[in-house]
């Protein structure tokens, strides 16, 4: 269903290949955790289309949360953690693992909304199922 012209649709399989990429840097890493000198590999964040770059988080009443609270603020993580051994290799499992889990969950939600969105436009020109 390619060229379909829906930016919604085309955002969501553009997503998914994203997602499907850095699935499979992911597990080369996890695949050469024991292998000497191996350095872990992953995607750049994908950009989001239609946010401009200067979007900033700002407090406009006294009680919100700030975005200067520190690594365990909403939409924070810790610093990037190298750990390299002996061997000259900084596969981290723990951290492999779960960038697996964040991108699997990522990549479920994405194909659920593109599911429901083909199922709303097969209602859309009048075909149920």
């Amino acid at each position: 269903m390619s060229g379909m012209g829906l930016p919604l649709v085309d955002q969501l399989k553009t997503r998914m290949q994203w997602l499907q990429t850095r699935q499979k840097l992911l597990a080369e890493n996890v695949a050469n955790a024991d292998t000497p000198g191996f350095r872990p590999k992953d995607l750049q964040a994908m950009p989001t289309p239609g946010v401009p770059g200067g979007v900033r988080i700002e407090a406009t009443a006294p009680g919100h949360i700030t975005s200067s609270g520190g690594p365990g603020s909403p939409g924070q993580r810790g610093g990037e953690k190298f750990e390299t051994r002996p061997s000259g290799n900084s596969v981290t499992l723990e951290d492999e693992m779960t960038k697996l889990a964040d991108t699997q969950m990522d990549y479920q939600a994405v194909a659920s909304l593109y599911s429901k969105s083909l199922s709303l436009l097969k209602i859309a020109i009048g075909k149920r199922g």
